[in-house]
């Protein structure tokens, strides 16, 4: 249960950090660069203009999300769809844990706070191996949906020695999450929590305080993967 709550924890900052810069891509730039001249107006700009704030002001109520400014190009439509579907996701995530736990309805809460809410149940949802199941891998979709949407490339650094579970030289440093990851496909582990074990997209994480035994059994140092973290991707 150690290895669910750990990664829970993990994609909960994920989303928690990503999910706000949805609202930063919803519209894209309009600023001409200085000098150009302006271009007529589209026939259709403020038809266009009405049903952009109508829709960033239903984006405003409905999720808390306020899109930077208004303008004539159009909301991107995948990320406005992204939004709903983590929104929503999030509200009824939240909303199943307090009910199998017992307790009364949450009110009603932007994202990043309802989030906030439901890791502070952490000990208590850890009690039911299912539902701790069931908010890892919530959570991980819809973190990687974030992720998807916002074409996040994660920075990556290699690690020297080979992993224990695969023996492969496959070892990544991930900075952002602070963890250590084996990137070979075909390696899971013999820990029956782990997300390897059912999701092909899943790879085998060491967080921060497991790093002490994956040097050792890795064959490198603590000091180069403390370093690892701070370098540029390679």
């Amino acid at each position: 249960m150690d290895r669910i709550v750990t990664d829970i924890t993990l994609w909960t900052a994920a989303l928690a950090r990503h999910f706000p810069e949805l609202a930063e891509e919803l519209a894209p730039g309009r600023r001409s660069p200085a000098g150009t001249a302006s271009t007529a107006p589209h026939p259709g700009r403020d038809d266009l203009i009405r049903e952009e704030r109508r829709e960033a002001l239903l984006l405003e109520q409905r999720h808390g999300l306020v899109v930077p400014g208004h303008g004539a190009a159009p909301i991107r439509l995948h990320v406005s769809d992204a939004i709903r579907d983590v929104t929503d996701g999030v509200v009824e995530l939240e909303e199943a844990v307090r009910a199998r736990l017992g307790l009364p309805r949450p009110g009603r809460a932007p994202v990043v706070e309802r989030l906030r809410r439901t890791i502070a149940l952490l000990d208590d949802i850890a009690a039911h191996p299912d539902l701790a199941r069931h908010v890892r891998d919530e959570l991980r979709r819809m973190a990687r949906r974030c992720a998807r949407t916002l074409g996040d490339a994660e920075q990556v650094v290699r690690v020297s020695g080979r992993c224990p579970w695969c023996d492969s030289v496959s070892l990544r440093a991930f900075p952002d999450r602070r963890a250590v990851l084996c990137v070979n496909p075909a390696c899971t582990c013999t820990d029956e929590e782990c997300g390897c074990q059912d999701d092909p997209a899943y790879r085998h994480l060491w967080p921060e305080a497991e790093w002490g035994d994956l040097a050792d059994a890795a064959g490198c140092r603590t000091e180069e993967l403390d370093a690892a973290m701070e370098e540029n991707p390679c």
